[in-house]
C-alpha cells in the first residue's frame, strides 16, 4: 500500500470510527438497520430504526377500520329494528282502529236473536192481538238491523252452502235424503261477519 493511500485510510478511521482517539473501530459490524458499516460512508444507525413504528402505525389502522365498520354495521341494524319496530305499531294501530267496535257490536247479536225469536211468534193474521203487540219489536229488530249493517255487520249466508269451518259451527248432524253430504240443513243461531273478520259463526245442523 502506497504511504499516501495509508495516510487516506487513516483518516477516514479517525472521521468515521474514532480510531484517533483510541476507541475500538467497529468498521465491520452490523449497524441496527441491517447493513454493514464501511468506513468512509456515513452510518445513520443513531437515528433508530422506524420499521416498527411503521408496522404499529397499519395494525392501528386496520383495527381502526374494523371498529368504524362495526359501528356503521351496527347503526344500520339499529335503523332497521326501529323501521321494523314502527312498522308493526303502525299495523296494530290500524288494526285496532279498523275493529274498534267489534265488542260492542257482538254485544248486539244476543238481543237481536231475541227480536228475532218475539217476533216468530207473529202468525199470518196482522189484525191479531199478538201481531198489533209485536210491531214495536218489529220497528226495533229492524233498527238494530240497520246498525250494524252501517257498521259493515252482515249476516253469514249459510242455509244450503256447504259447510265451512271457517264461518260455521255445527253442533248436530242431519240425515236428508236428496241433499249432498256437508251441505247445512238448518241455521240454529245466525253468524256474522265483521268487515273481514267473523263476528260470531253460525251454529248450523249438517247433513251426514
Amino acid at each position: 500500500m502506497s504511504k499516501d493511500k495509508k495516510k487516506k485510510v487513516e483518516e477516514i478511521k479517525e472521521e468515521n470510527c474514532g480510531c484517533a482517539e483510541g476507541k475500538e473501530c467497529t468498521c465491520g459490524e452490523e449497524c441496527n438497520c441491517g447493513d454493514s458499516c464501511e468506513c468512509g460512508e456515513e452510518c445513520n444507525c443513531s437515528e433508530g430504526c422506524s420499521c416498527h413504528e411503521e408496522s404499529n402505525i397499519d395494525d392501528e389502522r386496520e383495527l381502526l377500520g374494523k371498529r368504524i365498520k362495526d359501528l356503521e354495521e351496527a347503526l344500520l341494524r339499529s335503523q332497521a329494528e326501529l323501521i321494523n319496530y314502527k312498522k308493526r305499531k303502525d299495523e296494530e294501530t290500524d288494526r285496532i282502529i279498523k275493529y274498534a267496535e267489534e265488542d260492542i257490536l257482538k254485544g248486539f247479536l244476543p238481543i237481536l236473536d231475541n227480536f228475532e225469536r218475539a217476533i216468530g211468534m207473529d202468525d199470518d193474521n196482522p189484525n191479531d192481538e199478538v201481531s198489533k203487540f209485536l210491531e214495536g219489536f218489529k220497528l226495533m229488530h229492524k233498527q238494530i238491523q240497520e246498525l250494524l249493517f252501517k257498521f259493515d255487520v252482515k249476516e253469514i249466508d249459510a242455509l244450503g252452502k256447504e259447510f265451512d269451518p271457517s264461518v260455521h259451527n255445527a253442533v248436530a248432524m242431519d240425515k236428508k235424503e236428496g241433499v249432498k253430504s256437508g251441505t247445512v240443513t238448518e241455521v240454529l243461531q245466525k253468524g256474522y261477519m265483521y268487515k273481514d273478520r267473523v263476528l260470531r259463526a253460525a251454529m248450523v245442523k249438517v247433513n251426514e
